[in-house]
């Protein structure tokens, strides 16, 4: 029994178990120092769904053996423009959300196919050069931002053009996957309906991983010398995974964008790519294997310590700033942490 425990608890990972830890401690001290605790339960779920699909965008691009996405602000960037062409062109509610999802995908389906083309010249680093290009992706929308002719007073500046820094988004489609089939069991907040929109695109991309072309890809991603013996492409599997995700970007920052009630944009999705990144990472993925369990565990666990920690914060030292101090502290020690325990394979 104890060696089945041990053994559980080593396939578990000392990272996860840690990071899983800290979470219940930090509910814990929510519910000792009476923080209301059913808010604080309910703000982890809503987070939880929130940051879901862009953690999920990372499963693609590692397992098509392009490793981790720090250029996911591709595809942020491009769900972004989508969303802004939405509200442009006058649409609310439901369809408003559905037209930025489908716009922003068009652009992330380009951006990904040059993207995976530049990756495939560059074999080997693309964790380090995917940075390089994120940034300078997000330099360019700044630029965009700045000449894109906006009509819509909504998003244009109050003086001279181009689109604002922040987007309103309740005349749109604010928070509404967030109220959609909402449950209250025992004050908690459940996001059924969000968390139901999550479930399915697991289930969209289950169903493509365990395809012809998704098995194919993988193959492409493990092992491209024996792929390639069996005449596979995988320079096209591997621009095929940077699309998946890319586009995947788009659609999880569009449902950030309306639970948190804001489009943000110019230098805000700059390190977003980031924290999914150390989500997937704390979840149990490395650099050449990732899951929809390391997906799952990984978000619960990052965005929960981050929605605990700043309460916890708040009421230790109410009259201070330490809360954002911790915030910053909490985001970036998982982020440099979940980046140590990365494991290279071979």
């Amino acid at each position: 029994m104890k060696d089945k425990i041990v053994g559980s608890l080593k396939r578990f990972g000392s990272a996860r178990l840690i990071i899983s830890l800290f979470f219940v401690a930090l509910l814990v001290v929510t519910f000792v120092l009476d923080l209301s605790f059913t808010t604080t339960v309910s703000d982890v779920m809503i987070r939880w769904c929130m940051n879901f699909v862009l953690v999920l965008a990372m499963v693609p691009s590692v397992l098509s053996g392009c490793g981790l996405n720090f250029a996911s602000t591709l595809g942020i960037s491009c769900g972004l423009l989508g969303g802004v062409l939405s509200i442009e062109f006058g649409f609310t509610g439901v369809i408003s959300l559905i037209m930025a999802c489908i716009l922003g995908c068009a652009f992330a389906l380009v951006i990904g196919m040059i993207y995976g083309k530049l990756l495939n010249y560059i074999k080997g680093s693309e964790m380090m050069i995917a940075t390089y290009v994120g940034f300078a992706f997000v330099s360019l929308m700044c630029i965009v931002w700045i000449f894109l002719p906006i009509t819509n007073d909504t998003l244009r500046l109050a003086m001279g053009g181009g689109v604002r820094l922040n987007v309103e988004l309740s005349a749109t489609f604010g928070h509404l996957l967030n109220d959609f089939l909402t449950v209250t069991v025992g004050g908690i907040t459940i996001p059924v309906g969000f968390m139901l929109v999550c479930a399915a695109f697991c289930v969209v991309l289950k169903l493509f991983l365990n395809s012809r072309t998704g098995k194919m890809m993988q193959v492409a991603g493990e092992n491209p010398k024996f792929a390639q013996a069996l005449d596979i492409s995988v320079n096209r599997y591997r621009i095929l995974g940077t699309v998946l995700s890319t586009v995947l970007s788009a659609i999880g920052i569009l449902f950030y964008a309306q639970s948190y009630g804001f489009l943000q944009l110019y230098t805000a999705p700059l390190k977003m790519s980031f924290l999914a990144v150390a989500a997937v990472l704390i979840g149990g993925a490395t650099t050449r294997r990732a899951s929809i369990g390391n997906v799952i565990l990984g978000s619960l666990l990052f965005n929960g310590i981050l929605a605990t920690s700043t309460p916890v914060a708040n009421a230790l030292a109410p009259d201070s700033n330490l809360a954002e101090i911790v915030r910053i502290i909490v985001s970036n020690g998982i982020i440099v942490y979940a980046l140590t325990k990365i494991k290279r394979e071979v």
